[in-house]
């Protein structure tokens, strides 16, 4: 290029950066050479050139619908902060060791993971390296931060809402493993528990898919009896266990009401309109990119954890409950078995004096060491 405009390498340089040093009519020659051989420059090796590349590193699942609403936020919150951003994905044939991988290739100057399930040893060696933001899973290691909502509260805001429209026989469809669906189960069985409704507690393996609500829908169906409402782990698993009962004539909220979890974009649409428990996600991504922008910028090593209150969306799918009478497939009324899996011990969380069941909260951040 260089030599089609007819001047030195350091002054096509000096053009394509925009720096001072150069004619009007060198950058002319230059643009124009520029435009007729098509050259774009390579950002990345301009960054990895540089000490720090200004590349915040994030980890994502590309099934978690929630996780879709958080990078919309995290995008907005990075270019405010003049940070670009590199995505690594975790899919079924792709693990999040691999996905963390990839962006240290990458040389970012902090990661953001969103939901991760990494060991803790391990986020603690990463956390010696760069520093790391996780958003959505409840830790204290030193040079990690966290940022999360409360899902010990929001499993309360669901419960009370249920409780508060006359259900008793509420069974939770949980996430699976990990510290998230740990949170949230632990969160379900105290507000039974709250609520006096120990002998109706009940815990369905899910996960965080459609399919995964989908394979709990057919647990429900070959027990006996159905619940007359269901919390899910998130809004994906309601969503697959809400279409998975509708083809055998289980109506929601006729027969069955459903609550989700996340309040991602796939919940308000029309034709699913499902209540849920609300994350705030632009304010969640907006705290994971401060966290991680302070701690470049020398904050103190200490770990930090940001936790955001959850508020309760009420929607089409939540009913109070139908006469037992009413229950689909013949079922009768009964008490339902009880979860198998061990109870955990609460966060000691307790509705507010006065509060109504189902009420929602302001969405607050809280911060703490």
């Amino acid at each position: 290029m260089a030599a089609r405009a007819g001047v030195s390498r350091a002054l096509v340089s000096i053009v394509v950066r925009g720096a001072p040093g150069a004619s009007e009519q060198t950058r002319e020659r230059v643009l124009r050479a520029v435009a007729e051989i098509g050259y774009r420059p390579d950002t990345r090796a301009r960054l990895l050139a540089r000490s720090a590349t200004r590349l915040l590193g994030v980890v994502f699942n590309v099934q978690h619908a929630f996780h879709a609403d958080l990078l919309e936020g995290l995008y907005a919150a990075a270019e405010q902060a003049d940070y670009e951003m590199v995505l690594s994905g975790i899919t079924p044939g792709r693990n999040e060791g691999r996905a963390v991988e990839t962006l240290l290739g990458y040389r970012c100057d902090a990661l953001i993971m969103l939901g991760p399930t990494t060991p803790t040893a391990r986020l603690a060696e990463l956390g010696t390296r760069l520093p790391v933001i996780t958003v959505g899973r409840r830790l204290r290691l030193p040079g990690v931060d966290a940022v999360r909502t409360g899902d010990h509260e929001g499993m309360r805001l669901a419960v009370d809402h249920l409780v508060g429209l006359g259900h008793r026989e509420i069974t939770h469809v949980d996430g699976g493993r990990g510290a998230g669906p740990t949170e949230r189960r632990r969160g379900y069985r105290d507000a039974m528990l709250r609520h006096r409704l120990g002998p109706h507690i009940r815990v369905v393996t899910g996960g965080h898919t459609a399919a995964d609500g989908a394979r709990a829908a057919e647990a429900l169906l070959a027990g006996d009896p159905l619940p007359s409402a269901v919390v899910a782990y998130d809004d994906d698993c309601a969503t697959g266990l809400i279409d998975t009962l509708a083809p055998v004539g289980v109506s929601v909220p006729g027969q069955l009401s459903v609550v989700g979890y996340d309040d991602s974009r796939h919940s308000r649409l029309s034709h699913r309109d499902l209540t849920t428990v609300g994350q705030d996600a632009g304010r969640l991504a907006q705290l994971a990119v401060q966290q991680a922008v302070a701690r470049l910028a020398g904050a103190p090593d200490a770990a930090r954890t940001l936790v955001l209150s959850p508020h309760l969306v009420v929607r089409a799918t939540t009913a109070p409950p139908a006469p037992r009478a009413a229950a689909p497939h013949g079922r009768s009324g009964g008490t339902p078995r009880a979860a198998a899996q061990p109870a955990g011990a609460g966060d000691g969380s307790v509705p507010a004096a006065g509060q109504p069941p189902g009420s929602a909260p302001p969405v607050t951040p809280a911060s703490g060491s």
